[in-house]
């Protein structure tokens, strides 16, 4: 873990110049003074210590840091999974630090995109039924569940495979199912934990390569939560944690290219066997 912070991509720190362009962008997330404390018996654990953080429509930010150093904190208050114990929480324009449990995860269905490490599939259930469980939740009508689902599945390149159950489809296919399945509710942010750490070096770079042209082609604020230094340099700027503060926070100058990447890896001829062995597995 300590290893992640020795070796940085080439940077540009967030001058005044710099972020110029950005500011003309509504801002997603607005942290304003966060803290978070927990209490366990009679010692005070201070996850947070005013952290400030702003991130505007169509970023695509890495968040990194080792253990303890609040990261993950952070992604549960931007996420809406808990409530900051002092500061201001602004999503979309809506304050959340204060919501209940249950408005919070209104606020999650309706603004949150989730892609997490263990895909968290429901394994008895079709690729389409599992990205149409949001869509379930929210409420919206069968004939609009059908295409929003098949044009997310197509989007991440799962067309076809609408039917198979997560047992009939690979690591990095399951990954892919759990990326449309963030989007089908355009949400206003995809929050990503973590969503390389159980994928080989080839199907991360795959899963970046779709996370890098939703940002591009369709302007999705993504913001990736991940220790691998190499993942966190496909990202357009990097926010580093220590101690529970903000200690480094720059735009990536050279940022990696998931696409070209792919381009230069040699083949996988594969297909063949993944149908043969969705066959087995239904027979």
């Amino acid at each position: 873990m300590s290893a992640i912070l020795e070796r940085e991509p080439e940077i540009m720190p967030l001058t005044a110049a710099a972020i110029a362009p950005e500011a003309q962008a509504r801002p997603v997330i607005e942290l304003e003074h966060i803290h978070k404390t927990y209490v366990m018996g009679e010692v005070e654990v201070h996850a947070l210590r005013g952290v400030s953080l702003t991130i505007n429509e169509g970023e695509f930010v890495a968040i990194m840091g080792t253990s303890g150093s609040g990261k993950s904190t952070t992604m549960n208050i931007i996420g809406c999974l808990d409530r900051p114990t002092r500061g201001t929480y602004i999503l979309d324009g809506q304050d959340v630090s204060r919501m209940s449990k249950d408005e919070r995860a209104d606020i999650r269905l309706q603004k949150i995109g989730f892609v997490f490490q263990g895909f968290n599939l429901l394994s008895r259930t079709s690729a389409f039924e599992n990205v149409e469980l949001p869509m379930l939740y929210s409420g919206v009508e069968a004939a609009e569940r059908d295409r929003r689902g098949r044009e997310a599945l197509a989007s991440v390149g799962l067309e076809g495979r609408e039917q198979n159950h997560p047992n009939q489809l690979s690591g990095g296919q399951q990954q892919r199912v759990a990326v449309a399945r963030a989007l089908v509710n355009n949400p206003a942010l995809i929050l990503a934990d973590e969503p390389t750490g159980n994928l080989d070096s080839r199907t991360s770079i795959e899963v970046m390569e779709i996370f890098q042209r939703l940002n591009r082609e369709r302007g999705i604020t993504l913001v990736l939560v991940t220790h691998e230094t190499d993942i966190a340099e496909y990202a357009k700027r990097v926010v580093v944690f220590k101690d529970g503060k903000i200690r480094k926070d720059y735009r990536v100058n050279n940022q990696r290219n998931a696409a070209e990447e792919l381009k230069n890896l040699p083949p996988v001829q594969d297909d063949d066997d993944d149908d043969d062995m969705a066959e087995i597995v239904q027979e």
